[in-house]
């Protein structure tokens, strides 16, 4: 799948956000034009408007992720896997507003809500769940990290494979991670932690399956760790597709963009072409089959 040393098979961002408010099929139509081939479409919360209050309001808001979903598909002809859940700093913010314990029931409320749908087939993936990125009261902390808990078994107990949003705090967060996995019975292999380093050393992961914000300097990163790793990892750029944060995060030309730079640069580490094809095809299409499905 390498024509003249540029990749034309499947490539996957594994966690965008879209917003019909801003450019929605536009961007998604970038990312297809570029190569790109698939997207794992993240249900985003609208905290620039009104966060759900009930369980209803998260029932019309997992339904317009799962239109958004069937609108690309349908438009640009993108193979779509849906991940819905209630993100953390929602929880975090709603805890400030009707306090700790009404919010956490909320948010768990909205866990199974999502994983009802996941069984129903509506998504693959719950997500993205967690912990704030952001520095709280320890108080805050235990009790996002109990939450954090129960909706890991909860994800065991319906076999749901999940996406995590967490804090940037080197290997820690991520050994901590896998404990919180082993302690719910949810397999290591089945918890993406999402916006990961592009150090993917089994030392750094604790043997968690990882998404890659695929930034500058990210191909150095991979080539320079590739072989201190077993476990599953992938590429996604966090596309926001926010109209008040226009430059957030990552652009949706990225991940086609830097998988023909990875294949670069794996060339000139003297890789033979069918390696190079083999390593890539795990990436976009061996590695998600078994941490998703």
């Amino acid at each position: 799948m390498l024509v003249n040393g540029k990749w034309e098979g499947p490539i996957v961002d594994q966690h965008m956000h879209l917003d019909k408010s801003n450019k929605f099929l536009g961007a998604v139509e970038e990312f297809s034009k570029s190569g790109g081939t698939g997207i794992f479409l993240v249900h985003k919360p609208s905290f620039s408007t009104t966060l759900p209050k009930n369980i209803g309001d998260y029932r019309e808001v997992y339904k317009e992720t799962v239109r958004m979903a069937s609108l690309v598909r349908e438009k640009i002809g993108l193979d779509v896997q849906v991940v819905l859940g209630p993100h953390p700093v929602t929880w975090d913010i709603q805890a400030n507003t009707i306090g700790v314990d009404e919010s956490t029931e909320l948010h768990i409320s909205a866990v199974g809500l999502a994983l009802d749908m996941i069984e129903e087939g509506d998504a693959i993936c719950l997500g993205e769940v967690g912990r704030p990125h952001y520095k709280v009261s320890d108080d805050r902390w235990e009790r996002a990290n109990d939450m954090l808990l129960d909706i890991m078994r909860m994800a065991s107990s319906s076999g749901s494979p999940i996406q995590l949003h967490v804090e940037d705090n080197g290997h820690q967060t991520c050994m901590e991670l896998a404990a919180m996995c082993d302690k719910a019975g949810l397999p290591r292999r089945r918890a993406v932690r999402h916006f990961a380093s592009s150090d993917i050393s089994d030392k750094n992961t604790s043997g968690l399956p990882v998404t890659i914000s695929m930034g500058k300097g990210s191909i150095e990163g991979i080539c320079s760790t590739m072989g201190l790793s077993k476990s599953n990892w992938g590429m996604e750029t966090d596309f926001l597709d926010d109209p008040k944060r226009p430059g957030a995060v990552l652009g949706p030309k990225t991940i086609p963009k830097r998988t023909n730079q990875l294949c670069q640069a794996l060339k000139s580490l003297e890789w033979e072409d069918e390696k190079i094809e083999q390593f890539i095809l795990n990436i976009h299409e061996k590695w998600i089959s078994s941490t998703y499905f």
